[in-house]
């Protein structure tokens, strides 16, 4: 590692001890050198070493142990996909919600509890009540994502949360485009409806008939601007 300019001492050094992952020179396990030493090494502050090292524990590539250290958890570079999510289109959104909601909804209908079922229930009463575009969206999401946590699949849980936040926004824009059709409240009590009854193929056309509607007026709008 080198040191690294003052104007853009996190980013630097977030950069360099990606790439010490990376590249292989800190293996899944090892533990990292400490803050005092990082700043030493890299000439800034151990406030931005430790921000950058906030950063990467944020996303699963380091692990800090209180009282022990940082460890490297992943050898990942997680950085181009939440880059792709940033910038991906409302289309590109609801694409992946479909795969997402779709097996969701199959799985969380064969294992769903009851304490599941009434989790479900409260989200869709929460949806029922938003008003605001900023309030619908983040409550739709809730939803979804309770969906996804009745499944008890923790991979795909940990996916779906780091997915919510953007979710959230394009439901948001959505409810602002009258072009795009919005999902009933029918449409999602449909799919805790099909959970309880623990009906998975129900469950996952339920899902299914929530965001194609929305996914294929998307299309049409991308296909008319070209």
């Amino acid at each position: 590692m080198s040191p690294v300019p003052g104007r853009s001492a996190v980013e630097a050094v977030l950069e360099q001890l990606q790439g010490e992952v990376t590249a292989g020179a800190w293996r899944v396990g090892d533990r990292i050198p400490g803050e005092f030493e990082l700043a030493s090494q890299l000439g800034v502050s151990r406030p931005a070493v430790r921000e950058a090292i906030r950063a990467l524990s944020h996303v699963g590539v380091l692990e800090v142990r209180r009282g022990d250290g940082t460890y490297v958890r992943s050898g990942a570079d997680p950085r181009p996909l939440l880059r792709k999510v940033e910038r991906a289109s409302l289309r590109d959104v609801f694409e992946v919600q479909l795969a997402y909601d779709v097996q969701a909804a199959r799985l969380a209908a064969r294992r769903r509890t009851d304490a599941d079922l009434v989790r479900l229930e409260e989200l869709l009463a929460a949806r029922a009540a938003a008003t605001g575009a900023e309030e619908f969206g983040a409550a739709d999401s809730r939803f979804h994502l309770g969906v996804v946590e009745s499944t008890g699949n923790a991979v795909l849980i940990e996916a779906c949360r780091f997915f919510m936040r953007r979710l959230s926004e394009a439901l948001s824009a959505l409810r602002l485009d009258q072009a795009v059709p919005e999902a009933s409240q029918e449409a999602h009590q449909a799919v805790a409806d099909a959970i309880a009854r623990q009906d998975a193929d129900a469950a996952g056309r339920a899902a299914a008939a929530i965001v194609e509607p929305s996914l294929a007026a998307l299309e049409t709008l991308v296909e008319g601007s070209r």
